[in-house]
C-alpha cells in the first residue's frame, strides 16, 4: 500500500518561533545574547565547519529545525581532548544533535590503501585532522560527559550508514551497531527531515526519549521484541528442507534462549483478567514460511541474525546485507531487529519520501549561503567546490554495490520543483560574493534521474527491486527527461547567467533514452569535458557492481560526438574505473587496461575500491558471497581482491601508462602467461624493457597464476575483442 505522512511544515511550532531566524546559528554565548537567547533549545554538534549552505548537512537540520521554532545553536569542529568545547553554548533544552558531517570521519581521512590524507576539504584553510576517528562515537561521549542527562540524537551519513552490525574495513572486524557503542538514545538514518521533526516535536512535548521507539527512520535499543508482534525469522540461511511439513506451527528461534511460545501461551491464559495476560506473546515465524501466515504488517519485524553471528559467521553477515538491502522500500519495508548482547538494535522503516513541496521547503530557509565569519578569510574548498551549484534532486534507484547513496537517501527520487531551483538561483546571485553567472553544476546524485519515477504507486508501493535500471531498466520505469531539458532552458535564460554546467554523475544508459536530453546537455552543459562512469569494460565485475554493459558507453559516446560535432565543439568524455573490486580478476584488468590503450585513453584519476559501510559490494568483500542473490553456505564464492600488492597491480593496469607500475604489470603478465603483451607493439600494453626500474615487484596470490573458473583469458590473439552489450 502506497503510504503518506504528515506535511512535514504543518507541525505547530514550538514557542521560541517568537524569535526571528537568525542571520547565522550560533556558535558562541556571544551571538546568542545578540539574538536574545537565554539557552538553546536543540544544540548540532558536527565534524564540518559551518558553512550556512543547503549542500551542508549541518545547516539543513538546523535551518528546518528553526523553521519549526526552536532556537538552534551549533558547535562545529570542537576539541575533543575534554568536554569543555562541548559545554560552550551550555546545556541544550532538549538534546545534542551530533553527526560527524558531510562525510564518513574514516574516509575523509584515510585512503583506501589505509594512508592518513593531510588534507579536508571540509575545514578551514584544507588542514587535516580536526576531525576525531569515528566522530560520532567521540562526539556523543563527550556531549554525555558534559550534560549527562540530555538526550543524544544522532544523525548524518556515518551514523546512517552504521545502524546496524557493519564491517570496519579500518580495524578489519564487524562492528556493533553505532548507536550501540556511542550511548546515544536515539539515531536517525538517511535524509532524516521526517524523522528529525517528529522526534523534536515529541520531546518538546515532554514524551522521555526512551519511549519514542515507532518513528519512521530512526533506530533505538530494546530490550526485547514487544508482545503482541510476529517475528520472521531470518537470523539463519540452513533451514531444513521439509519445515514447509511444520507450516501450521509457530517454530520458535533454534538460536535465541527463549520460553517456549506453548509455555508462555499457558502462563497467559491462567494469568487473572486485566493484566499483561491480555497481550498476546510474539509470534516467531521461520523466514521460509512467511507466506504462509496471514500477519499484520504494521506489527511485524524480520530478525537478522545478531551482532555475535554475523561477527564470527561471514555468510551470515551477508545474508543479512541482502535482507536490509531488500528491506528498503519504505511502502513495504518491516521493521528489522538485530540482537546485540542481551539487547535489540530495532530499525524502524524507512521515512517516507518527501513530497516536491516539502523539498521545496528544506530549500527555500533562509540560508547565508557562506560560511559563518567566524573563520574570516580562511578558504574552506568543499565550499568553494559547491558555492554555485544547485541540488535539484536526493536519491538514487541505480543500486550500484559499491555505493552508499541508496541506503542513505533511498531508491525513491525526491525532486524540486522549477520555481524552487530558479528561486535559487537568484539567491545565489544576490549572496554569494563574487558571483560571475556560472553554475558550476545543476544536479544531485545523479543529474539526469531528476523526477524519473514508476509508473504507478501501487507497483512502486510493492516493488523489491535492488535496481531499477540493473539488469535492463525496468519496463515501469518513467525514462522520459522531459522536465530535465525544460529546466536547463528556464536556468539558462535567467537574467546575469552566462554558463551552467552538470558536473554531477550521468547515468548514460538512462541518458541514451532520450536523444533530445542527450543534444541539449551536450550542445549547452558540457565545457569541453563530461565524466561518466562506466567503472569497468568487463561483464564479471560489472555484475558485482550493477552497472550496464559497455554497449550503453558505446551508444552514448556515439552520441555524444555526434552531437558535439553538431554543436561544433570538440568535446571529450572522461571515464572513471575502480580497481580491486569484488568479482573483478586480475585479467579482468588487463582486459579494461588493453581497451583504455586501444581507446589512447590514460586516465589519472582512478580509484581502488573502498569498503564503505553497509555497501552490498563491502559485503561481497568480507564474507566472499553474492548478496545480490539469496545466500547460501553453499553459494559460489566471490573473487575478493585483498592483499596490498594485488590492490596495487589492479590500479597500477588502469595506469598503464605511468612507468612506475610497469615492472609490477611485467612480473604478472608473466605468471599469467600473457608474455606476449610484454612489447612495443601496436597490441603490447607495456614496453618490454625500461632503463630504470622504479617500481614495486608484484607477488601474486597462487590462485592469480591460473584463470579462475568461468574466466577467459586472453590468449593466442594479437587483439582483444570487446562485446557489445546492448540493453535488451
Amino acid at each position: 500500500m502506497f503510504k503518506t505522512a504528515p506535511e512535514l511544515f504543518k507541525y505547530p511550532k514550538y514557542w521560541a518561533s517568537c524569535f526571528d531566524p537568525a542571520p547565522f546559528l550560533p556558535m558562541s554565548r556571544t551571538e546568542m545574547d545578540a539574538l536574545g537567547w537565554d539557552s538553546c533549545d536543540i544544540i548540532l554538534v558536527t565534524g564540518d565547519a559551518y558553512v550556512d549552505h543547503p549542500s551542508f548537512g549541518m545547516a539543513v537540520t538546523g535551518r528546518l529545525l528553526e523553521a519549526q521554532g526552536y532556537r538552534v545553536g551549533i558547535i562545529a569542529q570542537p576539541d575533543w581532548q575534554s568536554a569543555d568545547d562541548f559545554k560552550a553554548l551550555g546545556q541544550p533544552n532538549l538534546y545534542f544533535g551530533v553527526t560527524a558531517g558531510n562525510m564518513d570521519s574514516m574516509i575523509n581521512r584515510y585512503t583506501a590503501d589505509l594512508k592518513v590524507r593531510n588534507e579536508d576539504a571540509y575545514t578551514p584553510n584544507n588542514e587535516g585532522g580536526r576531525r576525531p576517528d569515528r566522530a560520532v562515537l567521540v562526539y556523543s561521549q563527550r556531549c554525555k560527559e558534559a550534560f549527562p542527562e540530555t538526550p543524544i540524537v544522532l544523525g548524518g551519513i556515518e551514523a546512517s550508514l552504521r545502524r546496524i552490525a557493519q564491517y570496519d574495513y579500518w580495524s578489519n572486524k564487524v562492528r556493533h551497531s553505532v548507536l550501540f557503542d556511542s550511548n546515544a538514545d536515539i539515531l536517525l538514518y538517511g535524509n532524516a527531515e521526517r524523522a528529525l521533526v517528529e522526534v523534536s516535536h515529541q520531546l518538546a512535548n515532554q514524551v522521555p526519549i526512551s519511549e519514542i521507539t515507532d518513528v519512521r527512520g530512526t533506530v533505538v535499543v530494546r530490550k526485547s521484541v514487544p508482545q503482541g508482534w510476529t517475528e520472521i525469522d531470518s537470523s539463519r540461511i540452513d533451514w531444513p528442507h521439509d519445515l514447509a511439513a511444520d507450516a501450521q506451527f509457530d517454530v520458535p528461534n533454534p538460536y535465541e534462549q527463549r520460553q517456549a511460545l506453548s509455555d508462555v501461551a499457558e502462563k497467559q491464559c491462567s494469568s487473572s483478567p486485566g493484566d499483561s495476560s491480555d497481550v498476546q506473546a510474539v509470534r516467531i515465524i521461520p523466514m521460509p514460511l512467511q507466506r504462509k501466515f496471514d500477519v499484520e504488517h504494521e506489527k511485524t519485524c524480520i530478525r537478522l541474525p545478531s551482532f555475535e553471528k554475523v561477527r564470527n559467521d561471514p555468510a551470515l553477515y551477508a545474508h543479512a546485507s541482502r535482507v536490509l538491502h531488500v528491506e528498503a522500500n519504505p511502502h513495504n519495508a518491516h521493521v528489522l531487529v538485530q540482537k546485540h548482547g542481551n539487547r535489540e538494535v530495532w530499525v524502524n522503516p524507512p521515512p517516507i519520501p518527501l513530497t516536491t513541496e516539502e523539498i521545496d521547503g528544506v530549500f527555500d530557509l533562509p540560508y547565508a549561503r557562506v560560511p559563518h565569519p567566524s573563520y574570516g578569510k580562511a578558504r574552506i574548498p568543499a565550499y568553494d567546490m559547491i558555492k554555485t551549484s544547485i541540488n535539484i534532486m536526493r536519491g538514487c534507484f541505480g543500486g550500484c554495490t559499491f555505493c552508499s547513496i541508496t541506503e542513505h537517501e533511498g531508491r525513491i527520487i525526491q525532486s524540486r520543483s522549477h520555481d524552487s531551483i530558479l528561486r535559487e538561483v537568484d539567491d545565489i546571485k544576490a549572496k554569494v560574493p563574487g558571483f560571475s553567472g556560472s553554475l558550476s553544476d545543476l544536479g544531485g546524485p545523479t543529474a539526469n534521474m531528476y523526477t524519473l519515477q514508476c509508473k504507478d504507486d501501487e507497483i512502486q508501493a510493492n516493488c523489491r527491486r535492488l535496481s531499477c535500471v540493473y539488469p535492463t531498466i525496468c519496463k515501469n520505469l518513467k525514462t522520459s527527461h522531459q522536465k530535465t531539458t525544460e529546466l536547463y532552458r528556464k536556468v539558462r535564460k535567467v537574467p546575469g547567467i552566462h554558463t551552467v554546467a552538470v558536473a554531477s554523475g550521468l547515468r548514460y544508459d538512462l541518458a541514451v533514452e532520450d536523444p533530445e536530453y542527450v543534444k541539449e546537455l551536450v550542445t549547452h552543459h558540457v565545457g569541453g569535458y563530461l565524466k561518466i562512469a562506466p567503472e569497468h569494460t568487463e561483464d564479471r565485475p560489472l555484475n558485482m557492481m550493477m552497472k550496464p554493459g559497455m554497449g550503453s558507453y558505446d551508444r552514448f559516446k556515439k552520441m555524444f560526438d555526434q552531437f558535439s560535432k553538431q554543436a561544433g565543439k570538440k568535446q571529450y568524455l572522461i571515464p572513471y574505473f575502480i580497481a580491486a573490486h569484488p568479482g573483478c580478476e586480475d585479467e579482468d584488468m588487463v582486459n579494461l587496461a588493453l581497451w583504455l590503450k586501444r581507446h589512447d585513453m590514460k586516465v589519472d584519476q582512478v580509484q581502488t575500491f573502498y569498503p564503505s559501510p553497509m555497501s552490498l559490494a563491502t559485503a561481497m568483500y568480507y564474507s566472499g558471497k553474492n548478496p545480490l542473490k539469496k545466500v547460501t553456505y553453499k553459494s559460489g564464492r566471490v573473487n575478493v581482491v585483498k592483499k596490498i600488492e594485488q590492490r596495487q597491480l589492479q590500479k597500477a593496469l588502469l595506469r598503464y601508462h605511468d612507468k612506475n607500475g610497469w615492472q609490477m604489470i611485467r612480473q604478472a603478465l608473466t605468471q599469467m602467461g600473457l608474455e606476449r603483451l610484454i612489447g612495443n607493439g601496436p597490441n603490447q600494453l607495456i614496453p618490454a624493457e625500461e632503463k630504470a626500474t622504479t617500481g614495486k615487484k608484484y607477488q601474486a596470490p597462487a590462485k592469480s597464476r591460473k584463470f579462475s573458473k568461468g574466466s577467459k583469458p586472453v590468449k593466442k590473439i594479437k587483439k582483444v575483442k570487446q562485446k557489445s552489450h546492448k540493453p535488451k
